[in-house]
C-alpha cells in the first residue's frame, strides 16, 4: 500500500513540474513577442524599428492597419527591410509606398471561389471578405489574381508582395466562415519567419502633404460623380413641370344610373350576354365576399359554402348563379339579374 501510495504522489509531483515548465515557457515566449505555429516563427512588432531588427531575407513582413501609418519615413522604412510582404487592406499612402506596383480596381468583390492558379488560394476555396477592394497592376506586371482581384500576388525587387483588399477574414467574427481560416493561414505561413506589425497607435509624427481624403478608396470618387449626374438628371426631369396640376370642374355631370343604363344598352346591341353576365356576378361577389370574410380569390367551393349557409337556395342553383355558363337568352339574363338581387340580399340581411 505504502509502494502504490509513493508511485502515485511521483507521477503526481512530475506532471505538476512539466505543467509549470510549460506556463513558464509561455510566458517567457510572449514577453520575447514570438511564438511558433505550424514551423512558423511569429514575431509580433510593435514598431519599425521591431521589425528592422526582426527582419531577414526569408522573412514575411505581415502589414495591417495601415491607417496609422502616417510618417513618410518610417514607411520608406518599411519599404527597406528585406523579405516579402503581406498587406492586409492598404489604404492608400501606405500601397503607393509598400506596393507601388499596383492600383485600385473599378469593382469590388464579396469573396467566392479563387478562380486563379495561386495554391495558397486553391487550398482554402471559396471564402467570404465582405465587402473588398479589387486590385489591377498599374504598369507591366504579372499579377496573379485571386477572387475576382482581392488577393493579387506578384514579385518586385527580389522579393514577393500579397495585398489582400479586405481585412475582415482574418478577424474573429470572419474566422469561421467558409475557408477564410485555411487562407489567413497560407497566406501567413509562406516563409519560415512571420513578422506581425499592426500597429495600434500612430508612431511619429505626420509627415508629407497627406490628408483626411487618404483615407477614402479611389472608388468613392465615382460613386460621387455618379450620384452628382443623377441628382443633375432628377432636376431636370423635375424641372420640366410648369407647376402644380390644376383641378377642373367636369363640364357635365352625368349620373351612374345614366352610365349603367347605357352601358347594358351597349350590352344588348352586341348581344354580348356572356360578358354582362360576367360583369353582374364579379359585382356581386365583390359586394358579398367582404361580408362572409372571404379573400377576393376566393375558390367556388367555399364561396358557395359560405353563401349557402346565410341562403335558402341549394348549393347547385348558387353555382349556377355565381359561376355558372353564360345566359342563352336576354330572358335568362334579366332573371339571372333578379336571382343574384335576391341572394345579395338574403346574405346582407343575415
Amino acid at each position: 500500500m505504502n509502494r502504490t501510495r509513493l508511485i502515485m504522489i511521483g507521477a503526481l509531483a512530475l506532471a505538476l513540474g512539466a505543467f509549470v515548465s510549460l506556463f513558464v515557457f509561455k510566458n517567457l515566449q510572449a514577453k520575447n513577442g514570438q511564438n511558433s505555429v505550424a514551423g512558423v516563427d511569429v514575431v509580433v512588432a510593435n514598431t519599425v524599428a521591431d521589425v528592422e531588427r526582426a527582419a531577414r531575407p526569408d522573412s514575411l513582413l505581415l502589414v495591417a492597419e495601415t491607417y496609422l501609418l502616417v510618417n513618410d519615413d518610417l514607411m520608406a522604412r518599411l519599404a527597406a527591410v528585406p523579405g516579402d510582404r503581406l498587406l492586409i487592406e492598404p489604404v492608400s499612402t501606405t500601397r503607393k509606398v509598400l506596393a507601388p506596383e499596383i492600383r485600385i480596381g473599378r469593382a469590388s468583390t464579396m469573396g467566392g471561389q479563387p478562380n486563379c492558379d495561386l495554391p495558397d488560394a486553391t487550398r482554402a476555396g471559396e471564402v467570404q471578405f465582405g465587402v473588398s477592394n479589387t486590385y489591377e497592376a498599374a504598369g507591366d506586371y504579372r499579377l496573379s489574381k485571386c477572387y475576382d482581384g482581392a488577393v493579387v500576388r506578384y514579385q518586385a525587387g527580389g522579393r514577393t508582395v500579397t495585398v489582400v483588399g479586405s481585412a475582415d477574414f482574418m478577424m474573429n467574427s470572419g474566422l469561421l466562415k467558409q475557408g477564410n481560416a485555411a487562407l489567413a493561414m497560407n497566406l501567413a505561413g509562406t516563409r519560415p519567419r512571420l513578422i506581425w506589425y499592426a500597429p495600434q497607435h500612430a508612431e511619429g509624427e505626420k509627415t508629407g502633404g497627406s490628408d483626411i481624403f487618404d483615407l477614402i478608396p479611389d472608388n468613392v470618387h465615382w460613386i460621387v460623380w455618379q450620384l452628382g449626374i443623377a441628382v443633375l438628371l432628377a432636376a431636370l426631369w423635375r424641372g420640366r413641370r410648369l407647376g402644380p396640376l390644376v383641378a377642373e370642374k367636369l363640364p357635365v355631370v352625368v349620373r351612374a344610373s345614366e352610365t349603367v343604363e347605357g352601358r347594358g344598352r351597349l350590352y344588348r346591341s352586341h348581344r354580348a350576354r356572356d360578358r354582362a353576365a360576367d360583369a353582374l356576378r364579379t359585382a356581386a361577389l365583390q359586394r358579398m365576399l367582404p361580408r362572409l370574410g372571404l379573400a377576393v380569390n376566393a375558390a367556388p367551393a367555399a364561396v358557395i359554402a359560405a353563401v349557402s349557409a346565410r341562403c335558402n337556395k341549394s348549393p347547385e342553383a348558387l353555382h349556377y348563379c355565381l359561376f355558372g355558363p353564360p345566359p342563352w337568352s336576354d330572358e335568362d339574363l334579366v332573371n339571372l339579374s333578379h336571382e343574384l338581387d335576391d341572394i345579395e340580399r338574403q346574405v346582407t340581411g343575415s
